[in-house]
């Protein structure tokens, strides 16, 4: 079994390192591990944020550890070469279209939301994102009116195809919990969203077990800070996914916290090649000072040990450990606690056994 690992830029290296303590501890047979450049660093050292080289380590695995990119020194780079570029071309090259974040409060944990602590413990969500489409990979540029003003400008679309292949992943992670799928588009006004809601309840019709919603994304947004507990399974575009797994995040009190797996069609001889990753950034302003919290990133491990290696057991082990660990209060600075990067990862690897 091998596994790439991007650890990427600013606290990257950090989280992922104590992930890979937490793997080491499991001690699993055959397991080889794949170290590569990208996003900022790979830019210095290569200069391009996703080299040929790294591409194809992540090809070659049967899933992709990943840290974080971003560097404040590359902000002024061409956007092609901006470290962000590197986690966007490896989900178009390695054909990752479905994003899986999950969102849940922590026994224990419910006061360090910024929602009421009896509204923040209903939380018990999971967001599926479509990863390969919509603004970020339509055609896009800046141009002068008649008038000589500026604009900039996005293309934002999806052809029916992307969305029916998203929407089953949906309809599958629903079947798999509480049966209830909520589509979130803008329908009102764009007609991308219009394709997205035909689109979604014509592969409903194959899931006669799962309770289909709509909602705005506006309402949704709303929904997820009054009523949090009424929400399932949320299937959503990219960009939509994007903001409101976020917003998801510091419903549950932690952007430090939230695991995601990107997924594709590509089968491996265990299951299901994927790209795991933490959804916080590089926070440059902490990186190397040993304050970020490396939970996020051990629990994106537990993903990968659960959808690309099929090890449901080790995943539970490892998503069991982290828990115990909050409830015995290791808590780092994210959550108002003092527990530094490596005390985490120690807390975590004492639970483990």
């Amino acid at each position: 079994m091998r596994i790439a690992v991007l650890a990427g830029d600013g606290i990257g290296p950090e989280v992922t390192a104590e992930a890979l303590r937490v793997l080491d501890a499991l001690a699993l047979p055959q397991v080889e591990l794949v170290h590569a450049d990208v996003g900022g660093v790979a830019y210095h050292r290569h200069g391009h944020p996703l080299p040929a080289a790294t591409l194809a380590a992540a090809r070659d695995s049967d899933a992709v550890l990943f840290g974080a990119v971003g560097d404040p020194t590359c902000d002024a780079l061409e956007r092609h070469l901006r470290p962000e570029q590197a986690i966007l071309g490896l989900r178009s090259e390695l054909g990752l279209f479905a994003n899986l974040r999950p969102a849940k409060v922590f026994a224990g944990l419910e006061h360090t939301s910024a929602l009421k602590p009896e509204i923040a413990g209903a939380i018990d969500l999971l967001i599926v994102r479509e990863l390969n489409g919509d603004v970020y990979f339509g055609e896009k540029g800046t141009r002068k009116l008649a008038d000589g003003r500026r604009q900039g400008w996005d293309m934002m679309s999806y052809a029916e195809d992307e969305v029916e292949r998203i929407a089953h992943v949906a309809f599958r992670a629903a079947q798999g919990r509480q049966g209830r799928l909520c589509s979130v588009d803008k329908a009102n006004v764009l007609e991308t969203s219009q394709l997205w809601r035909d689109v979604v309840i014509e592969v409903a019709a194959q899931y006669p077990d799962v309770a289909l919603s709509h909602m705005y994304v506006d309402n949704a947004a709303m929904q997820l800070v009054r009523q949090p507990g009424q929400f399932d399974v949320i299937v959503t575009g990219n960009l939509f996914g994007d903001i409101l797994s976020d917003q998801a995040s510091m419903c549950v009190g932690s952007i430090g916290l939230l695991a995601s797996a990107s997924l594709g069609a590509r089968t491996t001889a265990h299951g299901t090649f994927g790209l795991y990753e933490p959804i916080h950034g590089s926070a440059p302003d902490i990186a190397g000072k040993g304050l970020a919290n490396p939970m996020a990133t051990i629990l994106s491990l537990a993903m990968l040990l659960r959808h690309s290696l099929g090890l449901e057991d080790h995943a539970r082990r490892v998503e069991r450990a982290v828990a115990a660990a909050l409830a015995d209060c290791i808590l780092g600075g994210d959550l108002g606690g003092t527990h530094g990067t490596r005390a985490i990862g120690d807390a975590v690897l004492e639970r483990l056994s």
